[in-house]
């Protein structure tokens, strides 16, 4: 049974986005999973990558720092989202809730416009569904609560896909995977790795370095940020 593809026409979309929800069809849902399936029943969730468009930097997408509060999710830069609730009617809800929730962003402007493979992520439990969103009309989004977030922000994928922002990072637990360093964050763990599947998926990625690996605490400290693995 087909778990993800487009939710609309890509012909309808911006050139730069048409071709990466089109695309969302022929992924592999298998090649997308970096864990093995759950033993048990998960608890199901959804996270929003959403792009939008600056006329100055070009397409980007919405992150928030989470606030530090010691657990799993603490002190992590990630997408909009979290758990679903019985009223959501599907992971495109769950993220949709879950964003204005989060940032204050007005739904009104976002066209949901894929869903990607669900992954199950093992150290939360989860297992997430992206929601691809076209930010069609942009509006102003904050970090709504401290308690849940420190920021939001707009990163523009030019930044994200310079080779000079991208590396890898070594966690003492022996986990090394991708990451980026973004103004005031390092992305890493879970969502730098949904984010790397998705730049890939996009046709936007370009050559970097992945031999440099660096330690996790010296990378948040290059960034000015702190950071955990969901």
């Amino acid at each position: 049974m087909m778990t993800h593809g487009p939710l609309v026409d890509p012909a309808t979309l911006p050139d730069w986005l048409a071709p990466l929800v089109a695309a969302t069809a022929e992924l592999d849902a298998e090649v997308w999973r970096r864990f093995s399936e759950p033993s048990g029943e998960p608890r199901e969730a959804a996270v929003l990558i959403l792009l939008g468009e600056d006329p100055e930097h070009g397409p980007d997408l919405l992150f928030q720092l989470r606030a530090e509060t010691g657990g799993s999710h603490s002190g992590q830069v990630a997408f909009p989202g979290g758990s679903a609730d019985p009223g959501d009617g599907g992971p495109v809800g769950t993220a949709l809730r879950e964003a204005v929730e989060e940032t204050g962003l007005d739904p009104g402007g976002v066209v949901p416009v894929a869903t990607l493979p669900p992954l199950f992520v093992p150290v939360s439990g989860f297992q997430v569904t992206p929601v691809l969103g076209w930010w069609r009309e942009p509006s102003p989004v904050r970090a709504v609560d401290q308690a849940e977030s420190q920021a939001v922000a707009r990163v523009p994928v030019s930044h994200l896909v310079d080779p000079a922002n991208r590396f890898r990072v070594s966690h003492p637990s022996g986990f090394v995977g991708p990451a980026f360093a973004a103004p005031g964050m390092l992305v890493w763990g879970f969502t730098a790795g949904l984010l790397t599947m998705v730049l890939s998926t996009a046709g936007w990625d370009r050559p970097w370095d992945a031999s440099d690996v660096r330690d996790l605490a010296a990378a948040w400290r290059s960034v000015g940020s702190r950071g955990a693995e969901v």
